[in-house]
């Protein structure tokens, strides 16, 4: 008998947990499109627009590595760009934004990929207006890429390659090793 109610408690408790995920996912992608459409009212063109997301998605970028460390304390270092692509994948989109995108379209010298998205969490409920055809919905991702490698001494290029919310099968960012950082002295410390 109080196995019976011990498994029902559970069964019960991870109902509630999946529901409060979708609850929170649901409202991050309503507020993600809130600022959007902000942005779409405060600049003219979709070339600033993208721009500004690309700036933000940077500036949370470089504040998340911390976060990202923290939460995933048994992750050894990465020792090239490859381990990187995986660690990129597989725990910082699983952990932010609860999908874990498929690596894809490696170049010869493995320094750059593409992350296939399936399923794009901030495009749910999302219809891009006609009268912004250049409008990169989710630049912030490529930002936050950019932000967060550059943490962790990387500096890389990051950009769609298709959109689902421009009529492609999938999303796809490419990133691209552009060269590895130098641990920068503070001026004026030797």
């Amino acid at each position: 008998r109080f196995f019976f109610f011990f498994e029902m408690a559970r069964q019960q408790h991870s109902r509630v947990q999946q529901d409060l995920r979708k609850v929170s996912g649901e409202l991050f992608s309503l507020t993600y499109g809130a600022l959007v459409a902000q942005l779409v009212r405060d600049y003219e063109s979709d070339e600033e627009i993208n721009r500004q997301l690309d700036k933000m998605g940077y500036n949370i970028g470089i504040r998340l590595v911390e976060d990202f460390l923290a939460r995933n304390v048994g992750l050894g270092r990465c020792y090239d760009f490859k381990s990187t692509a995986e660690v990129l994948a597989k725990n910082g989109f699983k952990t932010f934004l609860g999908v874990v995108p498929t690596i894809a379209n490696w170049d010869q010298k493995q320094e750059e990929f593409s992350l296939v998205l399936e399923q794009n969490p901030l495009t749910d409920f999302v219809e891009l207006p006609e009268d912004h055809p250049e409008l990169l919905y989710s630049n912030i991702i490529c930002g936050v890429i950019r932000g967060a490698l550059e943490m962790v001494q990387l500096d890389v290029k990051v950009w769609f390659l298709q959109d689902s919310l421009k009529g492609d099968e999938t999303t796809e960012i490419r990133v691209k090793f552009i060269r590895k950082l130098e641990d920068a002295v503070p001026a004026g410390e030797d």
